[in-house]
């Protein structure tokens, strides 16, 4: 029998709508100051709202909830209501947040200082609804349905999608604003990953030596990171021998790996990338 979903708590729900707020005026803020009025647009249903703004002098922010809307209700059963409801929120107070700036004139008309700072603005803004069950774009449902049904990874087919856009641009205005777009959208998607999975990006790292235990033993003191064990047989030799594992920041990588060689400087490591950890076990202990 499937377990009930946990609810959200009353306290969860207000965080949640503040912060998705705070994301959504982040990226209105972002459009309407830096990047639209430099002929610079971001991907996606936006992207594609900006440039029919362009072509028929209508606002492109009811473009924006207009063409959502579809992309809402085709996956208000896949993906959850919770989601849907929390990026319908979202876009409507971005919409709002860019017909109230509409006027206003943009902080700077320099492209270069538009695109970094309106990039970075903008992929603060979608990351933080983006960590808070949300979304700010259409294009990012249609992803989620189609890599179910390709092999094709949900990245994958947004980065297709922002192509054709972006090429688009360049007929509705000039092609230099679609390659400022291209790099907006870059910086933006740079920021978006800061702001989803955090500055302090962990490291996993495998580590095979008949050192095992001494290494071991020299992480969890000089380290103060805990490690475990897993049994493995090698492939040529046939031998069995322990693997370790274990999980460090970023800043710590250079450090174990120095204290690694130092004990067995033929020890294999590999080395992935996490987004994110949670558990005690990760807690760092008090170095000797």
């Amino acid at each position: 029998m499937a377990k009930a979903h946990k609810k959200l708590s009353f306290l969860e729900i207000v965080k949640r709508i503040l912060f998705i707020t705070i994301g959504a005026v982040m990226m209105g803020v972002a459009l309407e100051l830096f990047l639209v009025n430099n002929s610079v647009i971001d991907g996606g249903v936006t992207g594609i709202s900006i440039m029919l703004s362009h072509l028929t002098g209508m606002s492109y922010g009811i473009f924006i909830v207009i063409l959502n809307l579809p992309f809402l209700v085709l996956g208000f059963k896949q993906i959850g209501k919770t989601f849907v409801f929390s990026t319908l929120y979202g876009i409507v107070i971005m919409s709002i947040t860019t017909q109230i700036l509409h006027h206003h004139a943009p902080f700077t008309e320099e492209k270069l200082l538009a695109v970094l700072f309106g990039g970075m603005i903008l992929g603060a803004g979608v990351g933080l609804v983006m960590r808070f069950g949300g979304s700010l774009d259409g294009t990012e449902i249609v992803a989620i349905l189609l890599s179910k049904k390709t092999n094709m990874s949900v990245g994958q087919i947004v980065m297709i999608i922002n192509v054709f856009i972006f090429i688009a641009a360049g007929f509705v205005f000039k092609w230099d604003s679609a390659m400022y777009s291209m790099i907006t959208y870059y910086i933006a998607i740079k920021l978006i990953d800061i702001v989803v999975d955090g500055l302090e990006e962990s490291k996993s790292v495998m580590i095979i030596s008949n050192e095992y235990e001494e290494i071991s033993d020299t992480i969890n003191s000089r380290l103060g990171r805990s490690t475990t064990f897993i049994m493995a047989r090698g492939g040529y030799s046939r031998e069995e021998t322990q693997v370790i594992y274990c999980v460090v920041t970023r800043v710590e990588l250079a450090k174990l790996k120095s204290l690694v060689h130092d004990v067995d400087p033929r020890a294999f490591l590999s080395i992935q990338s996490v987004s994110d950890v949670h558990g005690s076990n990760f807690a760092k202990k008090d170095i000797h």
